[in-house]
């Protein structure tokens, strides 16, 4: 048995070159410094599994871990399921994307006792994943993604790179109008050598303006259509009204926390596919839970963002497409949510993907990947 004597949560903090105030934003020569966290388990018999996480290392889940932790000493480390659940209730007036670390970090710590990769332990079987393009924001300063243009131009560039699909993130002006010059555009483009989504990231102002949009993905034929309206995607009332009006389907889900209430969501007809995020809900027995409960029901899951723990879930669901590669763009090497700490060949930027548009999954012993200690110490 694997009693878990000691958790370690662990800050840490990098800067980052061209890149503004914030990171989201291409501004040559610019700075900006950027903390996240890594969550290490310790049991009596010397095992240790390890969790930092990337898009999902934000204060409030550095403060929750931090939280959660305590409660974990003395708890047998292989019974993830009971601890989830007890996590679960004891944090339920709070998001608990806390969770997502501490249970992350139990799998590798089970992965490496057992000498399986994470893929392993779930009866994973996809070994290389297809991977799409999901693009930084716009900006109106120069530099990365600044005009229509040069949405195209990248599109075709990742194209031409082996990628199988393409998502937008616009400019967030609120308007459709800008919205759908980009589609057009990258569409003109590529033809039909690429699917393409677009997400305008909840900005559009008004309901007619995301319906407006959502006819223009029917025209352009896009693959599905993400997070339209100012509501935060976060009422299956309005989305299921919008799917009355559009054929492209939709994928929602991306800020809803909790099984339960995304499992409400899908049954309350607010979404044609569900978007999970390991890193905010729930890890990887959260991601499981829900991929699962989607496939009874028909449904297809996509998982948000990238990252190790992404990929070896994604090994496992059958009912899933591709692999999202964000946040990227033109001429740069950085992977903003990515943290620089890895000393094995593991990567997210666009330069990682293989000519085959896809990416593996890590084979090593629980997440399968190896971190530097003694950077993440120094910083």
């Amino acid at each position: 048995m694997s009693i878990i004597k000691r958790i370690t949560v662990q800050t840490y903090a990098y800067e980052l070159d061209d890149v503004g105030a914030n990171v989201m934003v291409f501004e040559k020569g610019g700075k900006s410094t950027v903390t996240k966290f890594v969550v290490s388990i310790e049991t009596n018999d010397g095992h240790i599994g390890s969790y930092a996480p990337h898009y999902g290392s934000s204060s409030s889940a550095l403060a929750q871990a931090k939280d959660m932790a305590p409660a974990l000493i003395g708890q047998n480390a292989e019974q993830r399921e009971k601890i989830f659940e007890d996590l679960k209730i004891a944090w339920r007036h709070f998001d608990r994307v806390g969770i997502a670390a501490i249970d992350c970090a139990l799998w590798d710590l089970a992965g490496k006792k057992y000498g399986a990769s994470i893929s392993q332990l779930l009866g994973g079987f996809r070994k290389r994943l297809p991977v799409y393009a999901s693009t930084f924001p716009g900006q109106k300063t120069p530099g990365g993604l600044d005009s229509v243009e040069s949405y195209a131009d990248f599109a075709e560039d990742c194209m031409k790179r082996g990628f199988q699909a393409f998502k937008i993130h616009g400019f967030m002006d609120g308007t459709a109008k800008t919205e759908i010059a980009i589609m057009t555009a990258i569409r003109n483009r590529v033809g039909d050598g690429l699917k393409l989504m677009t997400d305008p990231v909840s900005s559009l102002s008004t309901f007619i303006e995301a319906i407006e949009v959502g006819r223009a993905c029917d025209d352009l034929k896009f693959y599905w259509y993400e997070d339209p309206y100012r509501d935060a995607s976060s009422s299956a009332v309005a989305h299921k009204r919008l799917r009355d009006f559009i054929q492209t389907p939709m994928l929602i889900g991306e800020h809803i926390r909790g099984f339960e209430q995304k499992a409400d969501f899908v049954l309350a007809g607010g979404t044609d596919i569900l978007h999970i995020d390991p890193e905010l809900d729930g890890g990887i027995t959260g991601t499981m839970k829900l991929a699962h409960f989607a496939d009874a029901m028909g449904m297809e899951v996509q998982l948000h963002t990238a990252g190790p723990m992404h990929r070896h879930c994604m090994s496992a669901i059958q009912n899933t497409h591709f692999y999202e590669l964000g946040l990227v763009r033109p001429h740069d090497a950085w992977n903003g949510f990515q943290p620089p700490i890895f000393i094995c060949d593991y990567g997210d930027q666009v330069s990682n993907v293989g000519t085959d548009g896809c990416v593996p999954v890590p084979t090593g012993p629980g997440l399968g990947v190896s971190y530097d200690w003694d950077k993440i110490n120094k910083w």
